[in-house]
């Protein structure tokens, strides 16, 4: 079973390369991209259902022992985020076939969204530094072409924000590795928990921990790093757009949460405590420029980042049940983040933008898609019983156990926040007449495109309500990450042999 691991790679790699080969076909092309996020979806719960009978469990390619050549670990922290990749892949390849036109199909759309979810797989999967280093490169390199393609002048000025931020931040990254090598001799993340406790300079171990913390706060859009994603998301087709959100700045966060309980735990007080503020003002920043804008995209990709702050605020905390907050908290806003994207990408598809003193009406002409509106974005506010209202329940509760009252109130205030620019959008998009002459918003969509774009929304929406109303499997299967992640021996053994 050990060799599931290296299957959320081939198949979408598989899927990508097929697709260029047949890429002259538009069906063909469709067709090998759904059946490779199928496939990926089976592999993805095959691999948690392994984890759950078995515990954690690792690869080694090509025969070599740990911690010599590359490494794949399992575990449920990395089982719950392939899966949810899975599942945001096959969403977005089927909301893809309505909302990508023709000729971005053309120049390899299909084979580089493929790309970029073998590569958010690859960095869950990753056991060793060096390989997570590895699949953020290729990360950067397919999201950087899915912004870019289609060739408009707002998404090359979009893209050469995003890439010249971002190639910072893996220069960053190298440079933490190399430090990190030169005083351990070793990247394995498993080998590293144990060599650490030898190096006797704790202090250079902090402030490599330290370039760590800025690598992984710009991929993750952290305060005061975080410019780089309002000037570049909002530019490309949406579905792009809510793809984005939903997967990559999560890989910073699922680095965060890997390296800053397995490796750099030495000095707690310094490198957490800087992680709490980061996280509060994280929160703050974001919700402002969400309450700033008028429209919808951008109101919602200014929430990302507040949103980043609570998963970074759990990390922060540094305690088990803060960090079943965030794993929940990961599950949570992946999916409801994807989905209020998704139907914003259908309001654009109807009224031809998302300025919201230019649409409105939808509560009485799409009664369905404000319902599903009405239930993602209250629980990105955190109303019971919606997922948001348990993935924040639960951090507020571990901030005040830990007597972190300061970050308890903020993530109050920035909740309250939240509704406010959510009642904002249902305010002027939904519940307001529709300002334009003519209501597209019957005519705009044919209804295959009405069922491919409505049917990933609906899904989605039913996820949240799903995983509010019946939180306990949820929140448990989060324990067993939060567990594992802070006691790492299972980890260690999975990957060595020995326990530590």
């Amino acid at each position: 079973m050990n060799n599931l691991l290296v299957m959320p790679i081939v198949i979408p790699f598989s899927a990508a390369v097929l697709g260029m080969m047949f890429n002259k076909y538009k069906m063909a092309r469709r067709g090998i991209s759904l059946a490779g996020s199928l496939a990926l979806l089976v592999v993805s719960t095959l691999i948690m259902l392994t984890v759950q009978r078995q515990g954690i469990f690792a690869l080694q390619m090509g025969l070599w022992k740990a911690p010599f050549g590359i490494t794949f670990v399992a575990d449920h922290l990395t089982a719950i985020m392939v899966m949810l990749t899975s599942i945001i892949g096959l969403i977005g390849v089927v909301y893809s076939f309505a909302d990508i036109d023709e000729a971005r199909e053309s120049f390899g759309y299909y084979s580089l969204l493929q790309v970029l979810v073998g590569g958010v797989c690859g960095a869950f999967l990753a056991g060793d530094l060096f390989n997570l280093y590895v699949w953020f490169e290729l990360i950067l390199i397919s999201s950087f072409s899915l912004l870019i393609l289609g060739g408009e002048k707002a998404q090359i000025d979009g893209a050469i924000k995003y890439i010249a931020i971002n190639l910072v931040a893996t220069l960053m990254f190298l440079c933490g590795i190399v430090l990190l090598y030169g005083i351990t001799g070793t990247l394995n993340m498993a080998d590293l928990h144990l060599k650490v406790k030898d190096v006797a300079n704790t202090g250079l171990l902090t402030g490599i921990g330290v370039l760590f913390i800025m690598a992984f706060g710009i991929k993750s859009a952290v305060f005061p790093l975080y410019f780089w994603l309002p000037a570049s998301y909002h530019t490309p087709p949406v579905i792009v757009s809510a793809i984005f959100s939903g997967l990559l700045t999560k890989v910073g966060i699922y680095a965060f949460m890997r390296v800053f309980t397995l490796i750099f735990t030495q000095d707690v007080a310094y490198t957490h405590n800087m992680l709490l503020i980061i996280a509060g003002f994280t929160m703050v920043s974001g919700v402002l420029g969400a309450a700033a804008h008028n429209e919808i995209r951008k109101i919602l990709l200014f929430h990302i980042i507040s949103q980043i702050g609570y998963l970074l605020m759990g990390v922060a905390l540094f305690s088990p049940l803060a960090m079943v907050g965030s794993v929940y908290f990961l599950g949570h806003i992946i999916i409801v983040k994807t989905n209020l994207l998704l139907i914003g990408g259908i309001i654009k598809r109807n009224a031809a933008t998302l300025e919201l003193k230019l649409v409105g009406g939808y509560y009485k002409s799409a009664p369905i898609l404000a319902i599903m509106f009405f239930v993602s974005a209250f629980s990105l506010a955190g109303f019971p019983p919606l997922s948001g209202f348990w993935a924040k329940f639960v951090l507020i509760k571990s901030s005040l156990i830990q007597g972190s009252f300061g970050i308890a109130a903020t993530a109050l205030a920035v909740g309250l926040m939240t509704a406010y620019s959510m009642t904002k959008i249902w305010g002027e998009a939904f519940w307001k007449p529709n300002p334009q002459e003519d209501d597209c918003s019957k005519q705009a969509l044919s209804n295959q495109e009405r069922y491919l774009m409505y049917g990933p929304v609906i899904g989605l929406t039913i996820m949240t309500v799903v995983m509010g109303i019946w939180a306990q499997p949820f929140l448990e299967m989060s324990n067993y990450a939060a567990q594992e992640l802070f006691n790492p021996a299972n980890y260690v053994k999975a990957v060595l042999g020995v326990m530590p």
